[in-house]
């Protein structure tokens, strides 16, 4: 026959930190003192969570727009905000989404990343298709493109990598 094991608290006294059972009275055995732990009452839940507002395909999309514009500019997100002399973490809130620049930010980001307040606000598929055309406009670009349509994903790559070392080389002596 199987004997019932019972369950026993064990408490931590506050007052001399004998770690014993619950006894009887809920003095601690060796101070004498209360070892009853008071619960405090649960806090109130907030009256409203604030949420971040969804992203629709056709509508403005700022944080896309902040962040492919500094991926652009090669920026991170420190530099970002070091040019417009604000917190990191306020370039990171409005790239996630949960907050949303005043029209000052908007033209203070705008300048930061050298663009008109109006590429800020411009779906991604808009933007990028007006960045490619001030890109054709220039006739050496325009017959670059022509060459690494032909290209493989390998080949590209090879091709990308000797136009990167042959910038930072230029950026270096310049």
């Amino acid at each position: 026959m199987m004997a019932s094991v019972e369950q026993r608290e064990v408490l931590r006294c506050d007052h001399c930190s004998l770690v014993q059972f619950r006894t009887a009275n809920a003095l601690c055995r060796r101070c004498h003192k209360s070892i009853v732990v008071e619960v405090p009452p649960p806090a109130p839940a907030p009256l409203a969570l604030v949420t971040a507002a969804p992203v629709l395909d056709n509508g403005l999309q700022v944080a896309h727009a902040v962040r492919d514009l500094r991926h652009v500019r090669n920026l991170s997100q420190r530099q970002l905000a070091a040019r417009m002399n604000v917190p990191r973490t306020y370039i990171s809130k409005i790239e996630n989404g949960k907050a949303m620049p005043t029209l000052s930010s908007l033209d203070r980001l705008a300048k930061a990343l050298q663009v008109d307040m109006s590429a800020l606000l411009r779906d991604a598929k808009t933007r990028h298709q007006e960045e490619a055309a001030v890109l054709m406009n220039d006739p050496f670009l325009a017959e670059i493109a022509a060459y690494t349509s032909k290209l493989d994903a390998l080949q590209r790559s090879i091709f990308l990598n000797h136009v990167r070392e042959l910038a930072s080389g230029h950026r270096r002596t310049a």
